[in-house]
């Protein structure tokens, strides 16, 4: 009803305007009549020259003997035969004269009228309807803001089940055990089980946890609530209270129902830390979701989920049982989830030979979203190339391009300049094939991809879920073999080797202060790393050790560095010519695959770590 009224004022004050409009156009286009004053009036009639005259109201109309018209106007205080004796007129010329009045009306006449009466009143109404207007929209707002900003899962276009979240095995059966529990709760509640109040999701980004909400939206068949836990907090105190309480009564009422929050950890942060955002508004909001989840009130049949890669900074209250009674880990994929994972999102995509087990081996680290990522940027690849099918060079042209960027074939260098990159890169991959504990060696390659001028791709054979001190000496001396190739071939280093330094300084510290790999410092770790975060860094590090220690640890550290400096010149130094061979190869071709680079090894008597 307050629409139609709306509409139908709307639709009246466009007729009006119209009509307006329209009458003064053909008014304005109509031929003007002329006027007489009343002395040329009073001559006219005198003179004969006057058949008829009209009166409407103190409008006169008068008709001339040839039938012209003009107008005129009387004195408003008096009737014409009064106006006209006192000009003068004659008696018996003006018997001769038709005279008619005639009620005055139409358009003009009823505007001059309504016009000046009711034009006030329409802007004094026009101006108290803005006035309520705004003061009805603040109201609305005022008794809106505590309102929880929920939205109710309607499954979208398509329906997102179990059936397509690829791998997590582990973490579905735990779901699917809450989707059971709703579907058919009479089974549990027979063998005395009850609902489990919460569930935790837990992993890295881009490990599935929103996906994983998605598929319980659409098998839970319940009505299932989403909503980001950023939208709770809000610059007044009690804001973030007044919308857990709103959602969670809304669930209620459509009990049995699912809530589902992502990112908790925006308010479920540890309490009293002062840091990462601790303020009363979201200590507030975290003590009513705390309440709300298991309260006095117990006996209420809702869901809670919520997803967080943080959930080492949430406060304990919210883990322990009774609140998220179920903590689900979801790792990153390992080589047949990842498998399992291109597939699906190699659905509807055409694809030429495509060997997704092999896309599957050169992505160990990938996670789901990045997978998808790597799909997408495979058929944008072949759309560009203005081919109607996806083949394997995309898949691993994308691949590249998402761990280190575009290829940046405008790139222009020196000749010493790329001389320089395919030796530095020739010594990580003859390096790499010279030891028996790193990694195989995928390509190498000198064209400049983000920051990087060239790159060894070197990936595992098999998913690595620990990894010995053998394998990280390998991993160190892999990285100084582009140092030592440059010392050796140029008598000088260049910049190109500050990330691989860095990388090795980096992790010989590890190897000593966490892993304790050290001989000398033995198994223990030095060094305390409390989980506080500001920035996303680690701003308190305590120093648990003496200074005599903290030049051990320095000798130690240089110890790794140079045993690996001394494995990388080794290799380097007894395989010049293979090294000479690597580089030749690279400046001519700029890139050189795996099969390519196993043949060339086994040339020179090498076996790389593939063919081992």
């Amino acid at each position: 009803m307050k629409n139609l009224s709306k509409n139908l004022i709307g639709v009246i004050l466009i007729l009006f305007a119209v009509t307006a409009t329209f009458s003064l156009f053909v008014e304005m286009n109509a031929d003007v009549p002329k006027t007489f004053t009343l002395n040329e009036l009073a001559s006219k009639i005198n003179g004969g020259e006057v058949s008829g005259v009209t009166v409407s109201g103190n409008e006169l109309t008068v008709v001339l003997g040839d039938g012209t018209e003009a107008v005129s106007r009387k004195e408003s205080e008096a009737g014409i035969s009064q106006t006209l004796a006192n000009y003068g007129v004659d008696p018996e010329k003006l018997r001769n004269v038709e005279l008619s009045v005639k009620d005055p009306g139409g358009f003009k006449y009823w505007m001059s009228i309504i016009i000046p009466s009711l034009l006030p009143v329409l802007l004094m109404l026009a101006i108290f309807w803005v006035i309520f207007r705004q003061a009805k929209t603040g109201a609305n707002q005022a008794f809106t803001f505590g309102k929880a900003n929920m939205k109710l899962w309607a499954g979208g276009k398509e329906k997102t089940t179990f059936k397509n979240v690829a791998g997590l095995k582990e973490a579905k059966e735990e779901l699917e055990e809450v989707v059971d529990f709703l579907r058919n709760p009479k089974k549990f509640l027979d063998m005395g089980a009850k609902i489990p109040r919460g569930v935790l999701l837990m992993g890295q980004p881009g490990t599935g946890k929103t996906l994983l909400a998605r598929a319980v939206a659409g098998e839970g068949n319940v009505p299932f609530f989403h909503m980001s836990a950023s939208e709770f907090v809000e610059m007044f105190v009690g804001v973030g209270a007044s919308r857990v309480r709103d959602l969670f009564e809304t669930a209620k009422k459509a009990s049995p129902s699912i809530i589902f929050i992502d990112e908790i950890d925006a308010v479920g942060r540890e309490r009293g830390t002062g840091l990462g955002g601790g303020h009363d508004e979201r200590e507030q909001t975290l003590n009513q979701i705390l309440v709300e989840m298991d309260g006095f009130e117990r006996d209420t049949n809702v869901i809670v989920m919520a997803a967080t890669n943080r959930p080492d900074v949430l406060d304990q209250a919210l883990l322990r049982p009774g609140r998220f009674d179920r903590r689900v880990v979801l790792d990153m994929p390992d080589l047949s989830d990842r498998e399992e994972i291109l597939k699906i999102h190699s659905k509807g995509k055409p694809l030429d030979g495509v060997d997704l087990r092999a896309v599957a081996v050169r992505t160990p680290g990938f996670s789901g979203a990045d997978l998808a990522n790597l799909a997408n940027e495979a058929a944008i690849f072949a759309a560009r190339s203005n081919r109607k099918k996806v083949t394997q060079s995309d898949f691993f042209d994308s691949i590249e391009k998402v761990l280190l960027g575009p290829a940046r074939r405008s790139r222009v260098i020196t000749d010493k300049e790329k001389e320089i990159t395919a030796y530095h890169e020739a010594g990580h991959a003859l390096v790499a094939a010279g030891l028996k504990d790193s990694d195989p060696v995928h390509k190498v390659t000198i064209i400049s991809r983000g920051l990087a001028g060239g790159y060894t791709l070197k990936l595992p054979t098999e998913e690595r879920r620990l990894k010995t001190k053998k394998q990280f000496l390998a991993d160190l001396s892999v990285s100084l073999g582009g140092y030592v190739a440059e010392t050796s071939v140029f008598g000088d280093i260049s910049t190109g080797s500050s990330s691989d330094l860095k990388h090795v300084t980096e992790t010989a510290s590890r190897l000593v202060m966490q892993y304790g790999m050290s001989e000398k410092l033995g198994p223990r770790t030095l060094g305390k790393h409390h989980e506080l975060m500001f920035l996303g860094r680690e701003i308190t590090a305590e120093k648990d050790y003496s200074e005599r220690t903290s030049e051990v640890i320095d000798a130690e550290i240089g110890r790794f560095i140079g045993k690996a400096f001394d494995a990388a010149k080794k290799i380097i130094g007894a395989h010049r010519d293979a090294l000479d061979a690597i580089a030749k190869i690279l400046i001519e071709k700029e890139t050189i695959e795996q099969e390519e680079f196993a043949a060339l090894m086994e040339s020179f008597g090498i076996r790389p770590a593939a063919i081992r």
